[in-house]
C-alpha cells in the first residue's frame, strides 16, 4: 500500500496523542514538588521549571491534534471542506503554535505573560465554535456529516473542546503558579504558600477528569465505533 498522506496524518496523530497524555502526567507528577514547603525555593522552582518544559510538549501535542484530525476528517469523508479550508486551518494552529511556544520561551517575563493571556483568548474563540460544530452536526445540521459510522467524528470534535476547556482552566493554574512564586521570590508568605496548595489540589482533581476524556478521544478516533 505504501505510504500515504492518510498514514502520515494518522502518524503525526499518535505521536501528538502520545506527547499530549505524557506530558500531562509528567506535569501532574512533577507539581507535586512545586508546593513541597520542606524543600528550598531553588529546589521548587526547579521543579517548576521542569513542570514547564514538560508541559510545552502537551501544549503542542493538542494544539497538532485539531489541524491533524480535521484534515484527517476530511480524507475519510466525514468532514466535508478541503482544499482552502484546510490550509487556512494549518495556517491558524502554526500561529497559534508559534504563540504558545513564545509564551513558553518568555514565561518568566511580562512579556510571557501578555502572550499566555493571548493565548488564552484563542482557546475562548475555538471552544464555543467547537462545541456549537459538534453538537449541532449531532442534531443534523452540520457542518460535520453524520449516519451511520460517521458520528463518532462529531463526538471526538466534542470531546476535544472539553479537554480544551479543562486544559484552560490548568492554565490558568500554571500562571498563577509563575506569578506566586515571584511573591515568595520576595520571601515566605503564608497566604502566597496556602494558594499554591489550594491552586494544585484543584488541578489535581481535575487531571483525573482530563485522563478520561483524553482515552475517550483516542478511543473515538481508533475505534470509529457509531
Amino acid at each position: 500500500m505504501g505510504v500515504t498522506e492518510l498514514a502520515v496524518l494518522r502518524w503525526l496523530h499518535i505521536i501528538a496523542m502520545v506527547y499530549w497524555l505524557g506530558g500531562e502526567w509528567g506535569v501532574f507528577n512533577t507539581s507535586t514538588h512545586v508546593i513541597n514547603r520542606k524543600l528550598s525555593m531553588e529546589e521548587r522552582r526547579r521543579h517548576m521549571q521542569t513542570a514547564y518544559h514538560i508541559d510545552i510538549l502537551a501544549r503542542i501535542g493538542i494544539i497538532s491534534l485539531l489541524p491533524l484530525g480535521l484534515h484527517m476528517g476530511h480524507l475519510w469523508g466525514v468532514q466535508p471542506f478541503g482544499g482552502n479550508f484546510l490550509v487556512a486551518v494549518w495556517l491558524l494552529a502554526i500561529g497559534w503554535l508559534t504563540l504558545c511556544i513564545s509564551a513558553y520561551v518568555y514565561r518568566e517575563t511580562d512579556r510571557g505573560m501578555q502572550l499566555t493571556l493571548w493565548d488564552e483568548k484563542v482557546r475562548f474563540i475555538l471552544i464555543p465554535l467547537l462545541v456549537i460544530s459538534s453538537i449541532s452536526s449531532l442534531l443534523g445540521y452540520g457542518p460535520f456529516n453524520v449516519g451511520p459510522m460517521q458520528y463518532w467524528f462529531s463526538i471526538k470534535i466534542l470531546l476535544y473542546s472539553v479537554t480544551l476547556m479543562i486544559g484552560l482552566k490548568l492554565r490558568f493554574i500554571m500562571r498563577e503558579w509563575t506569578t506566586l512564586f515571584r511573591v515568595l521570590a520576595e520571601g515566605p508568605d503564608q497566604e502566597a504558600e496556602n494558594q499554591l496548595e489550594k491552586s494544585l489540589a484543584l488541578g489535581k482533581r481535575l487531571a483525573y477528569f482530563y485522563w478520561v476524556t483524553i482515552a475517550s478521544v483516542a478511543f473515538f478516533g481508533a475505534t470509529k465505533a457509531v
